[in-house]
């Protein structure tokens, strides 16, 4: 079943199988404190082992790279296929004070990056509900900001889901 809401596509599947022709970008959100272990990364390494390695060294090697919030990694892990690790989440936890781990002001600029990429490569998007499981986003205001830095820049776009709709 295919769902549209806006012009992105909404499938039931695995972002990790992107199911698209052609040059194609799988993106999900980082924390900026080097954690890699928990939600959709676990998947991304069981598939190929290139984007948490290349993902530990750019956190490793911070101080002399651009690792930070609204920041985009681009790792080649097939000859038409890349994933993108995206610095959108503030650490890992979410503190009584501090609110979700979601910034969504880096997101918005890890996604307009995100559309140079892409558009270079000529690549689709293919990504889960980016920012809305442990980084603690809401859909309703990730879904805006991907319409406007991807959709409106002709970067086709797919969402896939686990299960039903929600």
């Amino acid at each position: 079943m295919v769902r549209t809401m806006t012009d992105i596509r909404y499938v039931r599947g695995d972002a990790t199988c992107p199911q698209a022709k052609g040059p194609k970008v799988i993106a999900h959100v980082c924390n900026d404190r080097g954690g890699w272990g928990k939600g959709f990364v676990v998947a991304v390494s069981r598939r190929w082992p290139e984007p948490e390695k290349a993902y530990r060294r750019w956190y490793r090697d911070r101080a002399g790279n651009d690792f930070g919030l609204g920041a985009v990694q681009l790792v080649q892990v097939r000859a038409d296929t890349w994933v993108a690790n995206m610095i959108g989440q503030h650490g890992t936890q979410r503190g009584r004070s501090a609110g979700a781990p979601i910034r969504y002001e880096a997101l918005d600029e890890c996604l307009r990056r995100l559309a140079e990429h892409a558009t270079e490569l000529r690549a689709s998007v293919h990504m889960p509900r980016i920012g809305c499981g442990l980084a603690g986003g809401r859909w309703e205001r990730v879904e805006p900001l991907i319409d406007a830095r991807l959709v409106a820049g002709g970067v086709p776009v797919t969402v896939y889901d686990h299960g039903d709709f929600g």
